[in-house]
């Protein structure tokens, strides 16, 4: 069906425009027992379904992210390439493009009802095997909190998947990335915008503290900045620029709240039927792709590491750059030929 789409950011160079398609799922069961109402999905899709209907790749996409988060990916002679691959890039619950805080018309605002990640899944799950009639993936692919879909994927749908891609993940969030977006968090909710619930205007100087701690602070490394600024108080500026950014992208205040709580909360190991984050990843039986920098200072390397441990046919390949948590991204054009060299050599062998 088509609707009007919402909150979508500027196209930027890099982006891939192709048609929004929404999916309306009806009500969907949450698993905290709560029921989210008129359940949207956005997508957009690259090639077509083969014949045998065993080419569909799922993209999954990062905190605050969209549909266009893993678009250097795709392309001609790249690791997605749509002579080949069914490729869906499905916005994720809470993002103001699928359904959020920021659109509901049966539950807006404060009235959300709490997502953690594996309800993110579940929607997914949905909307592959109720709306397109696809039974197995080739691959799920993602970065960040896309990446920590992957590998729940992994652990709540054994088998539909043939393969996994896992970006800057964790299997379980990290205590240093819970205090992180706890900061964050409360630097949107120091702006006098907040009302306690909600936001009753723009949250400028919120979004502007949010932006350096999440977009430089936990996003880059010193040895990056070190590299991008001769001059230190050069980054100043740079970093008015990604306020003004963020604000152009016009992503919902109360929207990344609702979606950094489910990002605080993930782990595998909460699974219903698991016992542990170990036994869940004990689990995951689709040959695994982990690709982390050697530092990361949002989701520390050390739980891409202890993931691949216990997962019985993972791998883990570093990410040679300076820029942390921005090395899974196009960010530098380095970054993403390696990227696309690496998962292109796993997905085809």
């Amino acid at each position: 069906m088509s609707i009007n789409v919402l909150r979508h950011p500027p196209l930027r160079a890099g982006h891939i425009d192709r048609p929004h398609q929404f999916w309306q799922g009806g009500d969907l069961e949450l698993e905290s027992g709560e029921h989210l109402q008129d359940l949207r999905l956005c997508y957009v899709t690259h090639g077509v379904l083969n014949a045998a209907r065993d080419n569909a790749v799922l993209v999954t996409v990062s905190l605050t992210g969209n549909h266009h988060r893993l678009d250097f990916l795709i392309g001609e002679g790249r690791a997605l390439d749509p002579a080949r691959d069914f490729i869906i890039c499905v916005d994720p619950l809470g993002n103001g493009m699928s359904s959020s805080p920021s659109n509901s018309t049966r539950q807006p605002g404060a009235r959300f009802p709490r997502i953690v990640l594996r309800d993110m899944v579940s929607s997914q799950y949905r909307l592959l095997t109720e709306c397109l009639g696809l039974s197995r993936l080739r691959a799920v692919v993602g970065a960040s909190m896309g990446g920590m879909q992957a590998l729940q994927w992994g652990v709540s749908h054994p088998g539909f998947a043939g393969r996994l891609v896992a970006m800057t993940a964790m299997a379980r969030t990290a205590p240093w990335a819970v205090a992180v977006v706890d900061a964050a968090r409360h630097a949107l909710m120091a702006d006098a915008a907040w009302n306690g619930s909600e936001f009753t205007g723009y949250p400028a100087r919120g979004w502007r503290a949010w932006t350096g701690v999440m977009s430089v602070l936990a996003g880059r490394t010193p040895p990056a900045l070190a590299e991008q600024f001769p001059n230190p108080l050069d980054v100043l500026p740079w970093i008015g620029k990604l306020a003004a950014d963020n604000r152009e992208n016009g992503f919902d205040a109360l929207d990344w709240i609702y979606q950094s709580h489910a990002y605080q909360a993930h782990d595998v190991g909460t699974t219903p039927g698991y016992v542990s984050t170990v036994a869940a990843l004990h689990a995951i039986r689709a040959p695994t792709l982990l690709l982390s920098p050697a530092l990361d200072v949002f989701n520390p390397v050390e739980c891409a590491q202890e993931a691949a441990r216990h997962m019985p046919q993972a791998r883990l390949v570093t990410i040679p750059t300076l820029q942390g948590h921005q090395g899974a991204s196009s960010s530098r054009p380095e970054d993403a030929d390696f990227l696309n060299r690496e998962i292109a050599a796993f997905l085809n062998a």
